[in-house]
């Protein structure tokens, strides 16, 4: 489970890592807003921990911003008591609310309720669609869609980007791209090949080589995903 948390004061954030990295979270730690948006938006987060006093965005800026999107639940920290920003916070979207100073177990258990409500109320992922951040691609209608936008894939792009989505994480050499998609021996000359494609397949993401947000290559092996 991944869980982004943002929080300016350094040390309460450091605090909330170490506690859910105990608990076996991977955690995306952030102490401002801009940082942090970017990450929700390019990261397949499950839950959020805000901090709603942030130098640089509003906590429930970010929170409006996220809820349009995604529906990972956010649970918000604060200093603040008054009720009013308890209202304002949940009326954005939040999920829970929790006010500093606060217990690290007390907020680990909001964390796990949170995710155990999430994940009964969140229908199955289809195995044919596969969902990383902003990219989701539906194997069976043949569709790839980026920031809600449709892309434009050939039959091979799109081959090429099911099988480093459905292995995210994970390195797939050259070798298995070109076994997978046309079931022969491996050649050498076959890797310009499907660094075209790939190539192809950045342009249309918006993606980089030098600094990608998406298709990353491993050097003297293959690409990857997440």
């Amino acid at each position: 489970m991944n869980v982004l948390v943002v929080d300016d004061e350094k040390e309460i954030a450091d605090l909330v890592e170490l506690y859910l990295k105990n608990e076996g979270y991977q955690v995306f730690k952030f102490y401002n807003g801009t940082d942090a948006l970017h990450c929700a938006f390019h990261e397949n987060i499950d839950l959020a921990i805000l901090d709603i006093m942030l130098p640089d965005i509003d906590g429930l800026v970010i929170c409006q911003k996220m809820r349009e999107a995604y529906t990972f639940p956010i649970i918000m920290l604060t200093a603040k008591e008054t009720e009013i920003d308890k209202i304002t916070g949940l009326t954005i979207g939040a999920d829970d609310y929790v006010t500093k100073p606060f217990r690290p177990l007390e907020l680990m258990a909001r964390v796990k309720a949170q995710l155990r409500r999430y994940k009964m109320m969140t229908p199955q992922q289809k195995e044919n669609i596969i969902t990383i951040g902003a990219l989701t691609i539906d194997q069976d209608n043949h569709q790839c869609l980026l920031n809600n936008e449709n892309l434009s894939l050939t039959p091979t792009e799109f081959s090429i980007l099911w099988l480093l989505c459905e292995n995210k994480g994970k390195v797939v050499t050259v070798d298995q791209i070109f076994q997978d998609l046309w079931g022969e021996k491996y050649y050498t000359n076959s890797s310009s090949s499907i660094m075209v494609h790939i190539r192809h397949l950045r342009e249309k993401m918006n993606d980089s080589a030098e600094n990608p947000k998406y298709i990353q290559t491993v050097w003297g092996v293959g690409y990857k995903i997440g």
